[in-house]
């Protein structure tokens, strides 16, 4: 292994970023044991030839539009030298049930194989494969009327924003408008207008990085950067035409409501969102899923404000290797959770495991099966925001559920 290499594994490992050596191979998802034994086995389960996203469970259809944004007020904080910070945005929204619009892809070709190289899946699933994964949203879809609760969602340190589709499509067909971000040079790979498909410029400052508490550092600052995207996005979507001035970032944007905005986020998507809370006072709730605190929540807390910690045990639990959820945890002042998920692992809270389990791969270090990895998260996520933005309260908050008993509340 280089020294690349080596750097790499040794800061995805103490912060539980995506390059782990273990969830780097192919034994991460590991196809079902063909191992001969005494008595007779059942053929394998038939790899499926079409992928597929779990249908969303709202009585609403789903809308998706994409959209490149440009800060000229930020320079790119990784590539400098490329200009003005950049940002591809998928709206996800409630949509009419008429069967209007085209299916929404999945992801592009680079993407798709980008991805399966840094998981070193490529040779075991094809491009094809993702690419050709069914959505449930549709491009072009009229959306339904009235006003709707905005979430922004952010995914994990070097994994583009598609692989949280099943998550906005789930909370777009309960009636939110979801504004899902990819920021630049942050991921593998994510496809940019005019051709461009930009890497993970990120991953080699990481990598060169001398030490693993200047990652830490570089992380944090990442985490603050990301919060700007985020109230930037904010601006954007809410902004009204103004005389000589354009008009708002999306052609929907009356269906946001403005006083009912939450964040969330994978992985250091998480952390920003959390982040994004303590400058922005317009986003009323945050949510973490399995990402570490490398910007704390400040002494003071959130102003009141509620926020959800949904986690793998083994780094996330109060005696897990991660030191910064207690230290989060006794700083946060509003309404609070922490839930642990039995089984779960860093990726278990977005689509991997899900369309890992569909092809009959699973990860033995997280056996959660994939569909109940993403009915948990979309049970919690949309209960958290329904009873926070919506302000119904949610039973399935209150403590223990025999519908999920996976899942764990701490109480440290």
């Amino acid at each position: 292994m280089n020294r690349t290499r080596l750097r790499t594994a040794a800061v995805v490992v103490a912060l539980a970023l995506p390059l782990s050596a273990a969830a780097a191979s192919p034994g991460a998802y590991a196809q079902p044991s063909t191992t001969t034994t005494a008595e007779p086995v059942s053929a394998p389960t038939p790899t499926p030839s079409v992928l597929h996203i779990p249908r969303p469970t709202g009585p609403f259809a789903v809308g998706r539009d994409v959209r490149h944004l440009v800060d000229r007020s930020r320079r790119d904080p990784w590539v400098p030298t490329a200009g003005a910070r950049e940002l591809m945005v998928s709206m996800y929204y409630p949509a009419r049930a008429d069967g209007s619009g085209t299916r929404a892809p999945y992801l592009t070709a680079d993407e798709a194989r980008l991805l399966l190289e840094s998981r070193q899946l490529d040779g075991v699933v094809t491009v094809e494969q993702v690419t050709g994964t069914l959505t449930n949203a549709r491009v072009g879809a009229r959306p339904v009327g009235g006003k709707h609760p905005l979430v922004v969602l952010s995914p994990g340190f070097s994994l583009t924003r598609g692989v949280l589709t099943t998550l906005s499509e789930e909370l777009a067909s309960r009636g939110y408008v979801v504004a899902l971000l990819d920021h630049a040079y942050e991921s593998f790979g994510t496809s940019f207008p005019g051709g461009r498909t930009l890497t993970c410029a990120a991953c080699d400052v990481l990598n060169a990085a001398p030490s693993d508490e200047a990652s830490r550092d570089r992380l944090a600052r990442a985490a603050v950067d990301r919060a700007a995207d985020i109230s930037f996005v904010l601006d954007e979507l809410t902004r009204r035409p103004a005389a000589g001035k354009p008009g708002a970032l999306w052609k929907h944007a009356a269906m946001i409501d403005p006083k009912r905005v939450g964040a969330a986020g994978h992985s250091l998507g998480g952390n920003a969102s959390a982040h994004a809370m303590t400058v922005d006072p317009r986003i009323r709730a945050g949510l973490n899923m399995d990402g570490t605190f490398f910007r704390p929540v400040p002494a003071a807390g959130l102003g009141g404000r509620p926020f959800l910690m949904l986690g793998a045990p083994g780094s996330h639990a109060p005696s897990g290797t991660d030191t910064t959820w207690p230290s989060t945890w006794q700083h946060l002042d509003g309404w609070k959770r922490w839930l642990t998920v039995r089984g779960s692992g860093h990726f278990t809270f977005i689509d991997l495991p899900v369309l890992a389990g569909r092809l009959g791969m699973t990860d033995p270090s997280a056996p959660l099966p994939g569909d109940r990895s993403g009915a948990i998260t979309t049970a919690y996520v949309g209960a958290f925001f329904d009873q926070e933005l919506r302000g119904v309260h949610q039973p399935l908050l209150d403590g223990p559920s025999p519908a999920h008993p996976e899942v764990t509340f701490q109480n440290p």
